[in-house]
């Protein structure tokens, strides 16, 4: 679906540069060092507790209903909607209970092999790098975050979905600024000073390893290092990615469709534009004399739309469609009804189809796996269409059952 391939090409943008393809592999390492068993479960709770009272004996948390709960690490999975980022929090968010687990298991002498473990995910979370990528990733997430939920709803309209992917290039491009960078390094700054991180000298040389080192130039500092090759490298995969997938083509279809929606005061509205949307996109939809008379209902139904105080208020292309239904418009505006109809089988997002594919796993289980094409197509319906199916009661579906045909007993 066009979220979820969304949310894999930004993380795997992301993974092109090497520092951050390398911050979720030990991101991974330092996830599954700590879940390993059940008894790490039990230390990470306790750790949790013992950082809560001495927050709460400071009076540095608020307390309340539902807040302060005992969290567990997430593992960030390509497969899962916004698993990184929820991978990313909960590590952020129980940063001191993880830190001191990961110390106890490397000074327990019991622990065998995962000793060595404890030591080298401790290394890793103690690393000014990894806490700069941490944080640099945990942004950069939440701000693409809304595009990805917003794709995955059912009643999204595609403008609004355009309308959000320009807001998350704008929010990105101004964290690539100058003002963006000092911003974010502050935060990061501010970040490793309460958790005891060792900050580095921006102005010392920074030695690359292993095969990078052959192309590092002269006088290559750690603020240009990570300002450069990993901060601003970041960012411009990202952006990059969203302009790929929402293109000049994408966003001319979807932009000049929106110039139909009363609400918008036909704003930069031609006609003209339509038309040649309609010639480049749907040339098998219409035919040469139909274009020809859109253009001629386009400009009735502006005048119309502007004296007509409840059409003004129409938002949506959705919206617009069932409102010319239910006033009988769309025998009369039969092409703008057309149009309007095709424009809206163009999806944002067929969520639902990966849904119901979660579905059928649910269902047809390997104990049910010999049930009749017709019983699964039905039980599927059920169950992924929900909300229709929260209309009826127990006592219409026996009626139904009932009525269906004669039988011998009565039920």
């Amino acid at each position: 679906c066009y979220a979820h391939r969304l949310q894999l090409a930004l993380v795997s943008a992301s993974k092109e540069v090497v520092t951050v393809a390398q911050f979720f592999q030990k991101l991974l390492f330092i996830v599954n060092t700590v879940d390993s068993s059940a008894r790490r479960h039990d230390e990470l709770r306790d750790a949790q507790l013992e950082e809560l009272a001495r927050l709460l004996a400071i009076d540095d948390i608020e307390t309340g209903k539902g807040a302060n709960q005992i969290c567990t690490l997430k593992r960030p999975g390509d497969t899962r909607w916004g698993s990184h980022l929820g991978s990313i929090s909960s590590l952020k968010k129980m940063f001191k209970a993880v830190n001191s687990v990961l110390q106890n298991i490397a000074s327990d002498g019991s622990a065998g092999s995962i000793r060595a473990d404890g030591d080298t995910a401790f290394n890793y979370l103690s690393s000014f790098e990894f806490i700069f990528v941490l944080c640099l990733m945990e942004e950069i997430l939440e701000i693409t975050e809304d595009l990805g939920q917003a794709l995955q709803k059912k009643s999204q309209d595609i403008v609004n979905a355009m309308r959000l992917v320009c807001t998350t290039k704008v929010l990105l491009d101004e964290m690539r600024s100058d003002d963006g960078w000092e911003a974010f390094f502050d935060r990061v700054v501010e970040f490793c000073v309460n958790h005891s991180i060792d900050i580095p000298d921006l102005g010392e040389t920074y030695i690359m390893c292993g095969g990078r080192a052959r192309r590092q130039p002269d006088h290559f500092t750690k603020e240009h290092y990570l300002r450069v090759e990993v901060f601003r490298a970041t960012l411009d995969t990202q952006l990059h990615e969203l302009e790929f997938r929402f293109n000049d083509k994408v966003l001319d279809l979807l932009t000049t469709s929106a110039t139909l929606i009363p609400k918008n005061k036909f704003r930069s509205f031609k006609a003209d534009d339509i038309c040649e949307l309609v010639k480049k996109y749907y040339p098998a939809d219409f035919t040469q004399q139909e274009i020809y008379g859109l253009e001629q209902q386009l400009k009735h139904f502006v005048v119309d739309a502007s004296n007509d105080k409840e059409l003004k208020n129409v938002s949506t292309l959705t919206n617009l469609c069932r409102y010319l239904f239910e006033t009988g418009r769309h025998s009369i505006y039969n092409l703008i009804d057309r149009l309007l109809r095709l424009l809206l089988t163009l999806p944002v997002s067929t969520a639902s189809a990966e849904r119901a594919f979660s579905t059928l796993k649910i269902i047809k289980t390997r104990l049910r796996n010999t049930m009749e094409d017709d019983y699964l197509a039905n039980s599927l319906l059920v169950k992924i269409e929900s909300e229709i199916t929260e209309k009826y009661s127990y006592e219409d579906v026996l009626m139904h059952f009932k009525g269906a045909k004669k039988r011998k007993a009565n039920l």
